[in-house]
């Protein structure tokens, strides 16, 4: 058997000192690999790496990497475990619902080996922290959930010099590569425009299958040691996609772009990817709120269009008929619904046109508002002149007005 092909990039961490003999014993099947080795392992244990998640891309990272002996692992999260989460996020439990999940991780971590430090940061990335938190890491691992934060990431990453093995899952697929500005193209030159805002879905509105999560994170977990150690061909200028339905691994290869703009600073992420939209009077960089009140190029819905939690209550409780119609899929309906709404699944929405009303006002409303402006547009686009929909969909009617109301 032949040792893993070497390159001329370095390694891009220093070995520690020597391990010690339970140190030895412990990552000895890892040491057996051809061209691995204890020095290896030493670089291993001197690693500091950085994970954007602790969800579903990170709970198949973070263990796997303090089980392969990365000595010092940062977290960076501000969410808490749910129900929903545990299909897929296989580091926390039953018993972590309502904990941080940063929590719950580091004591997951601390199963799997003690000695291994784990540097906890309860923050919200954004352009403010971003330089000052990579400043301390050798790499980043991002297994984030959105495309503002994967810029973000990326372009904080090309300012300090480190590289990023970044990962995405949504329903039965996913892919993982490697952005590193000084040896290679970045998440740029890949995806230098952003999709318009709602195209598309998040794991919520989307599903993903549990597996997915692993298999990706597996990906990353690799590649994230090959850059560490210097063994084997890292995936740079590569991505590796993977097809849970057939089963099957495709590879797509790009290159920089000579027409993509140097990265100098870090912007508002929020607005380069249409999350928020920009002030009428000026062309600057607006707030981090995540609504959108303008009916810009990116399609996202007018304040006409839209209605909030508050207001749909107060037009249930009165006397002025409507429609509410529940966009999501059955399994959705079953686990909670706003009363009085009638289920049509957006899938069948087209065929269904006849059963939406034209004489009086229509609410649609999905899980978190993502579904039902694009059902909005359809409904818009099919001529109906009195369509709005729910803005944060069900999710955010239970928190502000019915608590009853499970939450998933």
């Amino acid at each position: 058997m032949t040792s893993p092909a070497q390159h001329d990039r370095q390694p891009l961490v220093e070995p520690s000192a020597q391990l010690n003999p339970d140190r030895l014993i412990r990552y000895s099947r890892q040491l057996a690999n051809p061209g691995f080795g204890e020095l290896a392992q030493r670089r291993l244990a001197n690693a500091r790496v950085l994970v954007v998640g602790a969800g579903g891309l990170g709970s198949a990272t973070i263990p796997a990497l303090a089980a392969m002996g990365v000595g010092t692992i940062g977290v960076i999260d501000t969410d808490v475990v749910e129900l929903s989460n545990l299909h897929r996020q296989l580091a926390h439990g039953v018993a972590d619902i309502g904990r941080s999940k940063l929590e719950s991780m580091a004591e997951t971590v601390s199963r799997i080996d003690p000695e291994i430090e784990v540097i906890l940061h309860d923050v919200w990335l954004d352009s403010r922290n971003a330089l000052e938190l990579f400043a301390g890491y050798d790499l980043v691992l991002d297994g984030s959930d959105n495309f503002a934060t994967r810029y973000l990431v990326n372009d904080a990453a090309a300012l300090t010099g480190i590289p990023v093995v970044w990962g995405a899952i949504l329903s039965y697929g996913g892919q993982a590569g490697i952005s590193w500005s000084s040896h290679g193209p970045t998440y740029r030159d890949l995806f230098p425009v952003p999709p318009a805002p709602g195209t598309v879905p998040s794991c919520a509105e989307g599903g993903v299958l549990p597996t997915v999560c692993a298999m990706i994170g597996a990906i990353m977990c690799s590649e994230t040691v090959k850059l560490i150690t210097g063994i084997g061909e890292p995936l740079l200028g590569r991505v590796s996609t993977y097809d849970a339905v057939s089963g099957r691994f495709r590879e797509l290869e790009y290159a920089a772009s000579d027409d993509a703009d140097a990265i100098t600073e870090l912007i508002d992420y929020d607005l380069f990817c249409g999350v928020t939209a920009a002030p009428a009077s000026s062309g600057t960089h607006g707030s981090n709120d995540a609504s959108s009140n303008s009916d810009d190029a990116s399609g996202t819905s007018s304040a006409s269009d839209e209605i909030e939690s508050r207001e749909l209550a107060a037009m249930l409780c009165g006397d002025a008929p409507l429609q509410l119609v529940d966009i999501r899929e059955p399994f959705e309906f079953a686990i909670a619904a706003i009363e009085t709404a009638e289920l049509i699944p957006l899938g069948g929405l087209e065929g269904r046109l006849a059963d939406i009303r034209t004489d009086i006002p229509v609410v649609v409303y999905c899980h978190h508002g993502i579904r039902s402006e694009r059902a909005l547009r359809m409904l818009q686009g099919a001529g109906f002149t009195n369509i709005r929909h729910l803005v944060g969909g069900i999710d955010d009617y239970a928190q502000v007005i019915d608590p009853a109301l499970a939450r998933y």
